[in-house]
């Protein structure tokens, strides 16, 4: 800030020249108070110098007709990608439902295309209103036991972790690395130390000694709680603990019981996941917001969780609240019941208004991260099992989240050893096909609970290294929707007899769309009814999301890499195969 623009700030808040812009007639949500008062909110260059009854006169004035005026809602925890489009198209869709920023970690890109995507993403970000606050991705790869595209260190990491523009590493999923001191993990903590930077957490059902070790190297926040008990020990021992509400995983209606007066201000909101369908049809933070209402909690806590504590959590201090010298980041609420956005300012500019979002959108250049499928020496035969007995441990699909636990099952074999699909028995084979460094490497499995019944599914969003991952009924039908991902250079597939029956592609780095999200959802919608109805997906299954998250082996039970069957118990490999007696 120069002189000349901190004379501006004073001369306005004192009233000596109007201020930029003046809501009048509003009941400001006073989170930091825990109050609701009725007053006006001053605005210039894009700070908040005034509120309360000082009467100020503006450039522009603006009557809220008695209305609740809030500070901008802020995801605490969000993965771009996983939205299936661009950043550009991610603010468009979301600001209007009151979010003004958000707290992204773009591990997903950067596991395909490393130091290029990051530097797409923040490129992007330029692109749109919506404030977008990254972290540098932990884990690239997620851990020492999957083929990303790309391998990220402390070394290759510093030069942008040191840019402000991001705040610290993000979640750290390779817990067991830290808490047995790998010295490759611990470059990266002591370098986020030395820089000053924050450490995100990811520990699903981390305790006791081992959560205090994972602690102790400076990680300040998890998204991963699955239980009230769970939650209340790591916010005891220090910890923000974020409430997620996404797409994949609904973890709010069961956390939000545990919340109190004492720990609020340690609990924020978050989506993690959250595809165009979810957020055009049910809302964004606005939808957790009003899901906590209705679980009874008190309206005010609930829009703390989900701004100034997000702020606060992140070492941010000049957003998340509506007070002298914040950004005007502003949502205007009818009520604070059903919280829809009539109005959205960021930075005291009017972006959104009765849903729609007001600025011009300028998509960012994406060269750099096309083209990012690259798969060698696949065929139909490679699909086969050659195993030497039915009994298998089965990757078994858990509703409503991404956890999935391990089954022991008996299948049926051909003469070679090979998986025969039975429909009745709900098992199918899944693949994870390398798709980056053209390595030849193929995992096989089967998964349990799908309910494909026809055809096959392939995808080249595979979290967290996102090689190709595929489920089908037969070895041809999946590898026809492979070869038909590859060609388009990534996406989405249905194959049905071995014809194709729907495609989405994801040109930017086989992850996401260059759609709007209105455009994004209509082809979703459609290629879930035909999974749905023509492959018999089961109906309580998100066809595509869930196939996503059972690569990811940092989440219990069992998962499958392009290097085979997972274990997380066990942090190793499995045999599909079970030998022995069970």
């Amino acid at each position: 800030m120069t002189k000349s623009e901190l004379k501006n700030l004073i001369n306005a808040a004192a009233g000596r020249r109007k201020a930029d812009l003046v809501i009048k007639n509003c009941k400001i949500v006073d989170v930091l108070g825990g109050k609701i008062f009725s007053g006006e909110v001053a605005v210039t260059d894009g700070k908040i110098i005034g509120m309360g009854k000082e009467n100020y006169d503006g450039e522009k004035i603006f009557d809220a007709g008695g209305k609740f005026l809030a500070p901008g809602f802020i995801d605490g925890h969000i993965h771009i990608e996983s939205s299936y489009i661009s950043p550009e198209q991610l603010g468009r869709i979301i600001v209007p439902r009151g979010t003004t920023s958000i707290i992204a970690d773009p591990h997903e890109i950067a596991n395909v295309c490393g130091l290029d995507g990051l530097r797409y993403m923040l490129d992007a970000a330029n692109h749109t209103k919506l404030n977008i606050i990254q972290a540098m991705p932990s884990c690239v790869p997620a851990t020492p036991f999957e083929d990303a595209g790309a391998v990220i260190e402390a070394a290759d990491m510093e030069e942008l972790l040191s840019d402000e523009n991001f705040f610290g590493l993000g979640e750290f999923m390779n817990a067991p690395g830290i808490i047995n001191c790998d010295e490759k993990v611990l470059d990266k903590i002591l370098l986020a130390q030395k820089l000053g930077k924050l450490i995100d957490g990811h520990a699903p059902n981390l305790t006791g000694k081992n959560l205090n070790a994972y602690m102790s190297a400076g990680v300040g926040g998890d998204h991963e709680c699955s239980t009230v008990e769970e939650m209340h020990e790591k916010i005891s021992k220090g910890m923000y603990v974020l409430i997620r509400e996404g797409s994949a995983c609904h973890n709010l209606k069961t956390l939000v019981k545990g919340v109190t007066n004492f720990n609020s201000r340690r609990i924020l909101l978050c989506s993690d996941d959250c595809q165009p369908k979810t957020i055009l049809e049910r809302g964004h933070i606005d939808k957790n917001i009003r899901m906590c209402v209705e679980e009874g909690l008190d309206p005010i806590t609930a829009i703390q969780m989900a701004t100034i504590n997000a702020a606060e959590s992140i070492g941010i201090y000049d957003r998340g609240f509506i007070g002298i010298g914040a950004h005007a980041d502003l949502v205007l609420l009818e009520d604070l019941k059903n919280f829809r956005a009539e109005k959205v300012w960021i930075g005291g500019e009017l972006v959104a208004e009765d849903g729609k979002y007001l600025p011009k959108i300028f998509p960012a250049d994406i060269s750099k991260v096309r083209g990012s499928v690259r798969v060698k020496n696949f065929s139909a035969d490679r699909l086969k099992l050659n195993l030497s007995r039915g009994k298998v441990n089965v990757i078994g699909i858990e509703p409503g989240g991404v956890v999935t636990k391990k089954i022991l099952a008996e299948v049926q074999l051909d003469e070679t050893g090979d998986f025969i699909f039975d429909p009745a028995q709900d098992i199918c084979k899944v693949a994870v096909i390398e798709r980056h460094h053209e390595t030849g490497k193929i995992g096989l499995g089967l998964l349990g609970g799908y309910g494909i019944k026809r055809g096959a599914i392939a995808v080249s969003v595979a979290h967290d290294s996102h090689n190709i991952i595929a489920a089908g009924v037969s070895n041809e039908e999946i590898f026809c929707a492979v070869e038909a991902l590859i060609k388009m250079e990534g996406g989405m597939v249905l194959v049905k007899n071995g014809k194709i029956i729907s495609v989405i592609p994801l040109l930017i780095a086989g992850l996401m769309s260059d759609l709007s999200g209105e455009e994004l959802k209509e082809k979703l919608d459609a290629l879930h009814e035909k999974a749905h109805a023509e492959l018999e997906i089961s109906a309580d299954v998100e066809p595509v999301m869930t196939l996503t998250f059972m690569s990811l082996p940092v989440i219990p039970e069992i998962k499958l890499t392009a290097r085979g069957l997972f274990d997380y118990a066990t942090f190793d490999f499995i045999p599909l195969e079970i030998r022995g007696c069970w």
